[in-house]
């Protein structure tokens, strides 16, 4: 995500450069899939995030947490 602001930091005098610009290399806002999911405690992205009824916690803050939401370890 910072390389897009370097390069358009270099052109943001050239109005015409810039709105092309944008229109082609601006990230696009992510509403579904793992660019989506973050971590509520830590912040982490991605892969790991437990997501079911609404936790919104990643594995290891989860596995630290999980009792004192009521969760129990079986076996």
């Amino acid at each position: 995500m910072g390389e897009y602001k370097k390069s358009l930091k270099a052109i943001e005098h050239k109005k015409p450069k810039v709105a092309r610009f944008m229109k082609h290399n601006v990230p696009k806002d992510r509403k579904n899939g793992l660019g989506n999911a973050v971590c509520r405690r830590c912040g982490k992205k991605g892969m790991g995030v437990i997501s079911k009824y609404g936790l919104n916690y990643c594995r290891r803050c989860f596995r630290e947490q999980a009792k004192t939401l009521g969760f129990k370890k079986y076996s």
